[in-house]
């Protein structure tokens, strides 16, 4: 499988493009959806869906773009489908001076196998920097969202976040995967199960 990452948008959200023999998912399309449908384009590829691990502004931004360029469909734990059309739960009314609201209707996309056009991954529901955030695993990697960063996690003062119960979601499920699976966060690098284990200064095993 190949894996393309951009970082988007003014706080380089990590929007990951999957691709199978002809097949793509785009993963948390955060913004500057033209440049990912110039990328799209060029690729002997067709982008079958989109999945977000959440629904804060800086990872939705560009999926109305992608949806109309493309007709893809949206996939969405749904806890959070109200957050696409809701600049205040979506965060964009407090943290961006221009509200962000998607018009595309989502679908539901709940823990356990999930299998998106010829993609088959395992989503876990992995809650505390948003109730509805989820992480897909694959067979040696997973997408984690804003869950777990490198020796980082994510914030829990936005609307619905819960620093407890992140901690725990870390410790109790991701924690869980094996040591040597690579994690694809929502901001910066990519890390390890195992590194952040051993090393993350917030939930350390």
């Amino acid at each position: 499988m190949k894996i393309t990452s951009f970082q988007l948008g003014p706080v380089g959200t990590n929007c990951y493009l999957l691709q199978k023999d002809k097949e793509m998912i785009i993963v948390d399309p955060g913004a500057e959806g033209d440049r990912v449908v110039e990328y799209v384009n060029d690729q002997d590829a067709s982008p079958t869906a989109i999945v977000l691990t959440h629904a804060h502004f800086d990872h939705i931004g560009a999926v109305d773009a992608l949806h109309n360029a493309f007709n893809l469909p949206v996939y969405l734990h749904a806890t959070e489908h109200e957050w696409l059309t809701d600049a205040n739960k979506n965060g964009s009314k407090a943290l961006k001076a221009e509200e962000i609201t998607v018009k595309t209707k989502p679908l539901a996309i709940s823990p356990g196998e999930n299998t998106v056009g010829g993609f088959s991954f395992e989503v876990l529901h992995t809650p505390g920097h948003s109730p509805g955030s989820i992480s897909l695993v694959f067979d040696d990697f997973v997408i984690g969202g804003d869950t777990l960063f490198y020796l980082g996690i994510g914030r829990t003062d936005l609307y619905g976040g819960n620093t407890g119960q992140l901690k725990n979601t870390i410790e109790n499920t991701l924690y869980r995967l094996p040591d040597q699976m690579t994690v694809y966060p929502g901001h910066g690098p990519t890390t390890t199960i195992g590194y952040e284990k051993k090393h993350n200064p917030f939930v350390r095993l």
